[in-house]
């Protein structure tokens, strides 16, 4: 059975995610964040999502996963904290932001990438972060920002590795389903399941 796994950082809407997943009509699992690598590879996932969460990747104690998850070969979507934390475990910087943006923010897409693909230039996210990447890893390069958050997507479109500060999954994100509907069938190439 084709699967998503969905790493679990203690989210609000880490079941919300799994929920959009399985509209999609593609199976989702979610695992603690803890989870080896070997593990999910055990799984043998098309995809993994990475949820937001409470925590800033600066703590010290902040729940990091296993690094070895980006070099499964598996397409792989960092979802606000997620992002950061990929964005930190591969080479890039996070910095407290400036403004903190929380609620409705038009995010406007700098160019092409797999994952935005059919949205449109500008469009209505929702965020809820006090946290953002300022400086994106090594072979990344920014796809979206909004006014206070230069870097509100980013991509590595050679190694199927996406982040997005805002909130796909959540009804307030206006081209949320396309975004995801493309990481799920464009990128990690899924088959509809039976509804």
């Amino acid at each position: 059975m084709e699967k998503i796994i969905i790493l679990d950082f203690g989210g609000q809407y880490t079941q919300l995610i799994a929920r959009r997943v399985r509209e999609n009509h593609v199976y989702s699992e979610v695992v603690p964040w803890s989870i080896s690598a070997s593990e999910i590879a055990a799984r043998q996932p098309i995809g993994i999502i990475l949820s937001g969460g409470p925590a800033s990747v600066c703590d010290p104690d902040a729940p990091h996963c296993n690094p070895g998850i980006y070099n499964l070969g598996v397409p792989v979507l960092g979802i606000c904290y997620g992002m950061q934390l990929t964005a930190q475990l591969l080479g890039g910087q996070v910095e407290k932001a400036k403004e903190r943006e929380y609620g409705r923010v038009t995010a406007r897409m700098k160019e092409t990438s797999s994952l935005l693909e059919g949205m449109s230039p500008s469009s209505s996210c929702w965020m809820s972060h006090t946290w953002q990447v300022s400086e994106c890893p090594p072979e990344f390069h920014p796809i979206a920002q909004t006014d206070n958050c230069p870097i509100a997507a980013m991509a590595n479109e050679g190694k199927h590795i996406y982040g997005v500060q805002f909130h796909p999954e959540v009804t307030h994100t206006e081209e949320g389903k396309t975004l995801l509907h493309n990481f799920l069938y464009d990128i990690c190439h899924g088959h509809p399941a039976n509804p």
